[in-house]
């Protein structure tokens, strides 16, 4: 049997080209494939999204309704992660980045107020982390409206810390878990100092430049316990914010100031007498009104309430996220009102274009910018809740504070639980200052701080040696000895620094420089110190803002203006994948998704910590010899 001829050999030339085709061939299918099933994908996505909204839309607001406030993590002025990273941390039940901004919490409240279908509040905050006394006041005095209306409110915890106490002792009745515990301790500042860790035992020389006896935010990494001037500064302001704190409980629980103090100042003896029961002693202290679990309060509310076998609890109730939803769909989708636009600066100031919980010199004097090119918005309300940071970013919002006025919209500033240092400094040439008597303000002075790490690399056997045209040519490096020279250099940085900041507060605030220098030179002060050194001009929440700037732009009462938040808008993308993990189809499929996690550690920000200016304080200073900082530590 003959075999069959062979095939003839294919040209090189022609074979290569063949492949190339192949290979042409296949990865034009391969896209046309990913195209058509990354499509599908989308398609099916949107699918769900609309069926989950769906389902969400036809909830319907019953009678007698309990609004349940039981907020998880820390109360913001602003998101500090994009919409994105919150709706996949959600789907993903991740907790750890949980987040409420104050608005949001204030704007449920108020809503129930005027709320006929809702009969009753109930507040579960023991996941509620501790934030500052500013805005938890402004949500007690939410609370406080709310009573008024005759909404009864209803308090349950199994453990409360002080800082949650002060909105639940807003409520007719506080209930605690019989073995729950709640303890006031009063307010306390300690900080770890590094002088010895940093000088002694690794070698790096710390140099402090600084104005201002008083600004102590650098004093860690020079001193081993905190001077007497920071120690009389902090307890001044301290003990004013908390005798305050005093006076807000005893007004609520109708007790005495005094009592209160007594009960703290006498605790290892009353906690004994109560043989170490920490919820009979807050029985004992009235801070409670009864001691019960959590299935005998649901009960209870089931009792005065609308009993509801299928809902959590049995009684029906709404959740403050689903609550918001609800008021959220009940708004016009068109407003042609003239604006009062809000401008949140939040975070530590620093330079650039920096994303939401932290305020860039780029970024916030961009959202400023648009408010004043917006022909809608008629005024601004600038709310601030900043420690400071950089000088130069500082001033670049502050000029576009000052440019806002001189277009003719008026400026009001809302500080919230902290505007200090770099914070006053953006706050300053308001045409108001509004502020809690317990907001943290002042802290007017400046500082640099280089670190030196010659001593560090001598321990190593690693030395710093070459030439130089000048004197001064490699002078201001880090892993070279300090030359006192160069030190006078940063010190008339620094002088010239703290000259500007209290020239500009003197002519801001129509005062002469020497009075200004008085209440300055780095001190602290609380909102109610701060207003009778003339550096803030009134006591009035956001709201008091608001309406203070849409009465300077001539806007009328309440009903003839609209609020508007001017922040980021986020991408078509990130809009989507918000609605589509806020969905309950959404959260089913991300539940288990490893590729979800994935993208949520990618678009989660970076979360900076207090101590991040140290590193920014030695990069970054674009031929300066120092960056020059308006930084306070004193927050609580």
């Amino acid at each position: 049997m003959s075999s069959p001829p062979p095939l003839p050999r294919r040209n090189p030339i022609a074979s290569f080209f063949v492949g190339l085709w192949d290979v042409m061939n296949f990865t034009r299918r391969l896209i046309l494939n990913l195209l058509f099933f990354g499509l599908l994908f989308l398609a099916l996505m949107m699918f769900m999204v609309i069926l989950g909204k769906g389902a969400s839309s036809a909830k319907v607001l019953q009678d007698r309704t309990t609004l349940v406030i039981a907020p998880e993590g820390r109360l913001v002025e602003q998101y500090s992660t994009d919409p994105v990273s919150r709706a996949l941390a959600k789907a993903l039940g991740e907790s750890n980045a949980e987040e409420l901004q104050l608005r949001d919490l204030i704007r449920a409240i108020e809503a129930a107020r005027d709320d006929k279908k809702i009969e009753r509040v109930v507040l579960n905050l023991d996941k509620l982390q501790p934030s500052g006394f500013a805005s938890m006041r402004e949500v007690t005095h939410a609370l406080q409206d709310l009573r008024a209306a005759n909404k009864q409110v209803v308090a349950f915890s199994e453990n409360m810390s002080q800082s949650q106490y002060l909105l639940a002792a807003q409520a007719d009745e506080v209930y605690l878990d019989p073995m729950g515990s709640l303890l006031l301790e009063g307010l306390g500042r300690y900080r770890q100092y590094f002088r010895t860790g940093l000088q002694e035992k690794l070698g790096v020389d710390v140099h402090l430049f600084k104005v201002g006896e008083y600004k102590s935010a650098a004093e860690p990494y020079v001193l081993d316990a905190a001077s007497p001037q920071a120690k009389e500064a902090d307890l001044f302001w301290m003990s004013d914010v908390w005798q305050r704190y005093l006076a807000d409980i005893a007004k609520a629980r109708k007790l005495d100031p005094a009592q209160l103090a007594a009960g703290i100042d006498t605790l290892p003896e009353g906690i004994a007498a109560v043989e170490g029961d920490l919820a009979r002693f807050a029985l004992q202290q009235k801070l409670v009104d009864g001691l019960k679990t959590r299935e005998e309060v649901d009960a209870l509310l089931a009792e005065r309430g609308a009993a509801d076998s299928d809902a959590e609890g049995g009684f029906r109730q709404i959740g403050l996220s689903d609550y918001l939803t609800q008021v959220d769909a009940r708004r016009s989708p068109v407003d042609s009102r003239p604006q009062v636009a809000v401008v949140v600066a939040e975070g530590e100031i620093a330079g650039g274009d920096l994303p939401a919980g932290r305020i860039g010199g780029v970024s916030t004097s961009a959202l400023l910018r648009e408010a004043r090119d917006d022909d809608d918005v008629k005024a601004v309300v600038l709310r601030v809740d900043s420690p400071g940071g950089e000088v130069f970013a500082s001033e670049q919002i502050r000029r576009e504070v000052e440019a806002l006025k001189a277009a003719g919209k008026p400026v009001v500033v809302s500080m919230g639980d902290m505007a200090a240092s770099g914070g006053y400094w953006i706050s300053m040439n308001a045409d108001r200052i509004y502020a809690d008597e317990s907001t943290i303000t002042g802290s007017i002075g400046i500082f640099g701080m280089i670190p030196n790490f010659a001593r560090s690399l001598d321990k190593i056997g690693v030395h710093t040696d070459g030439v130089g045209t000048t004197r001064f040519a490699g002078a201001f490096d880090v892993t070279r000895p300090m030359d006192p020279a160069v030190g006078q250099v940063i010190q008339s940085v620094i002088n010239k620094g703290y000259a500007d900041f209290t020239g500009k507060v003197a002519q801001a605030r129509n005062k002469p420089v020497e009075a200004v220098d008085e209440v300055a030179r780095g001190r602290v002060w609380s909102g109610a110190q701060a207003k009778e050194r003339g550096l803030v001009d009134a006591f009035g929440s956001l709201k008091a803002a608001v309406a203070d700037a849409a009465s300077r732009a001539k806007l009328g009462e309440g009903d003839a203006y609209r609020v508007r938040y001017i922040e980021k808008g986020a991408t078509p993308f990130a809009q989507f994948m918000t609605g589509f993990a806020g969905s309950r189809a959404g959260a089913w499929m991300l539940a288990d998704s490893g590729i979800a996690r994935m993208m949520l550690a990618r678009q989660m920000p970076e979360l900076d910590t207090q101590l991040r200016f140290v590193e920014d304080a030695v990069k970054d200073r674009n031929g300066a010899p120092v960056k020059s900082l308006a930084y306070c530590f004193c927050g609580l």
